[in-house]
């Protein structure tokens, strides 16, 4: 299970804090650009598409489907990253679900 929030950083800028019982990962983003995660499911990563969405540790993020579960992808692309998460496909919809309410 991952706990989601988003936090406000600044005037165009929310955090979104990712929260299991062993790590967090925290992802700066525009509201706008979290809201456009509700296409998780568009971004097949057998067809090697994915949702360039946000910035951690000073590297862009990427978003890919697999079956039911989303894969972040952190690091210069989508293809060479340096760190990867699996999640529920349902934690990416509570992103963009709390992204809807803040528009």
């Amino acid at each position: 299970m991952v706990d989601v929030t988003l936090d406000d950083s600044d005037d165009s800028v929310v955090v979104v804090k990712l929260q299991a019982e062993t790590w967090e990962l925290n992802i700066w983003a525009p509201v706008a650009d979290l809201a456009r995660l509700h296409e998780i499911r568009q971004a097949d990563w057998n067809s090697r598409r994915s949702l360039a969405v946000g910035i951690c540790a000073g590297s862009p993020v990427f978003w890919a489907r697999s079956e039911e579960q989303a894969t972040i992808l952190i690091g210069r692309d989508d293809e060479t990253w340096d760190i990867g998460i699996s999640m529920p496909i349902g934690t990416v919809d509570e992103i963009a679900r709390l992204a809807g309410e803040r528009m």
